[in-house]
């Protein structure tokens, strides 16, 4: 883990298009504000493990096909 120190204002680039930068100190709280390209998801950590999760779940999940078959009318189907 490569670590850095940082003050008001300072920023941490990763790679050319992620600046991360310090917005303010409050106590142990420290603010940040991260530019990233629209394409790069930014989610607090504890977010993204959520995320991950739900994904996973959903995956595992036994696809009921008698309701899938109830969706879409018959027009749509090609035989």
């Amino acid at each position: 883990m490569l670590v850095l120190s940082r003050k008001k204002n300072e920023s941490i680039m990763v790679g050319d298009a992620i600046e991360i930068k310090v917005i303010a100190v409050e106590g142990d709280t420290v603010r940040i504000g991260i530019e990233a390209p629209r394409d790069v998801e930014v989610h607090r950590k504890e977010v993204y493990v959520a995320i991950k999760e739900e994904n996973k779940l959903a995956s595992e999940r036994k696809l009921d096909w008698s309701v899938v078959k109830n969706l879409v009318s018959p027009g749509d189907v090609e035989e």
